[in-house]
């Protein structure tokens, strides 16, 4: 159940909730193996960092979850923030054929969520989705706490697929 009246926390996945490196390797290959990189990732472990931040800011904020994970991973996504003991929130995910990159539809989607709701933070660990969100307003904390490789970090902004 959500409360309309509190704000609103907002977090990514892959870096700052779920520590990603065990799967990176799938996308180090040419062509990369998209399927492999999300369907490994019910096998992530938490980043006690982001999960803790997370399970803190649920007291003053309901806590939503913005992710570049195609739209086929909810299951999965569902039941490994259930397996965290993260706050029950609603996932805005990408469209499955939705190849925009991520500071674009996360602030999109951000810049709606606002127009109803205070959004009091984002939390996100990819730098340039962090840097178009605070031009457009928003408080940002950036989870610099996961080591992300330069492989997905371009493969984020030139592919959009997370």
């Amino acid at each position: 159940m959500t409360d309309d009246s509190r704000p609103l926390a907002v977090f990514d996945l892959d870096g700052t909730l779920a520590d990603t490196a065990h799967r990176q390797r799938y996308l180090e290959r040419r062509p990369r193996d998209w399927g492999a990189f999300f369907a490994a990732a019910p096998h992530d472990p938490p980043l006690a960092q982001g999960v803790d931040l997370a399970r803190r800011s649920a007291r003053d904020c309901e806590v939503v979850y913005l992710t570049g994970r195609p739209e086929r991973c909810r299951a999965d996504t569902e039941a490994w923030l259930a397996r965290q003991g993260l706050p029950t929130g609603r996932i805005w995910m990408r469209r499955n054929d939705d190849r925009r990159p991520a500071r674009r539809t996360k602030l999109e989607i951000l810049r709606n969520l606002a127009r109803k709701r205070e959004v009091r933070m984002l939390v996100d660990d990819d730098e340039l989705v962090c840097d178009e969100a605070v031009r457009a307003g928003f408080t940002v904390v950036r989870a610099d706490w996961a080591h992300t490789s330069e492989t997905l970090k371009e493969a984020q902004e030139k592919e959009g697929r997370t």
